[in-house]
């Protein structure tokens, strides 16, 4: 059986405009590995980048995630929308493999993460100090993004870090 042609392009400067903004959404899904049952879970989850364009977000120790991504720091982010109209497949959307690396409470980037964290999540700022709550840095290790039909574009973490 012959080998099929490979869907997914190179990103060029256009794909990663439109991948890079899709990362601004402010929300994501997150894909983990349930630490109890070992199956595959899914939870939206608040999202932003660090100053660096880090990809980043902050869990709460309640949430199932925080223990999966604990065990297991292989994870998938999910981003974009539908539009109004028309087949939600057919509307941009961004899938990122990532590797979740905690930031420990004595880490010397804390302060200034957390400080941006509430610049983007000003809302945090009632429940990003208790005990259960931790930053989490996600770091990319690829990307796929599909800007519409028959439009697919692979994407290096560095093409993705601004």
């Amino acid at each position: 059986m012959p080998k099929r042609p490979d869907p997914v392009s190179p990103a060029d400067d256009q794909a990663i405009a439109l991948a890079r903004s899709l990362l601004d959404i402010g929300h994501a899904s997150l894909a983990y590995i349930d630490a109890v049952t070992q199956t595959p879970g899914i939870s939206r989850i608040a999202f932003g980048l660090a100053p660096d364009g880090m990809p980043m977000t902050l869990i709460s120790a309640l949430a199932p995630h925080f223990d999966g991504l604990k065990a297991q720091p292989a994870c998938a982010l999910m981003f974009g929308e539908p539009g109004e109209k028309g087949d939600p497949l057919t509307h941009p959307r961004l899938m990122l493999r990532a590797k979740a690396r905690f930031v420990l409470p004595n880490d010397a980037a804390r302060p200034d993460l957390r400080a941006h964290w509430l610049e983007i999540h000003p809302k945090a700022k009632l429940y990003i100090d208790f005990s259960d709550f931790a930053l989490v840095l996600l770091e990319p290790e690829a990307a796929l993004l599909n800007a519409g039909f028959g439009r697919a574009f692979g994407l290096t973490p560095e093409q993705l870090l601004k």
